[in-house]
């Protein structure tokens, strides 16, 4: 896979996350979250290519809900995933999310 600068700044948050590849769920953390994609760690490995769905709770308790999103890499038990299918009211709240991490980047937003 050829380098490529991400379009979008990524941001660091630690939020639980539930995902599901085909039957298998898995738990885990995110690290990190952009408007397209998201940095995780979690008990159920994954590997590039993959197609999963996700349940995100952000630290302000709000829940995000991708139907659909694609592995891009895997170490271990680390991952991302690229957003291929999301709602656009769920995709506004996201965005809105992330403005408000770049106005207030040195806190850790409710």
């Amino acid at each position: 896979m050829p380098f490529t600068i991400r379009p979008y700044h990524r941001f660091p948050v630690q939020c639980s996350v539930s995902y599901n590849a085909g039957p298998f769920q898995g738990q885990g953390t995110i690290w990190n979250l952009s408007c397209t994609g998201w940095r995780l760690s979690g008990n159920l490995p994954m590997r590039p290519g993959e197609v999963l769905s996700l349940t995100v709770t952000l630290p302000n308790e709000q829940r995000i809900e991708v139907p659909q999103a694609i592995v891009r890499w895997s170490r271990g038990q680390e991952f991302a995933v690229e957003n291929l299918v999301i709602k656009s009211h769920t995709r506004a709240r996201l965005q809105h999310y992330v403005m408000r991490l770049v106005r207030e980047p040195a806190e850790i937003l409710p």
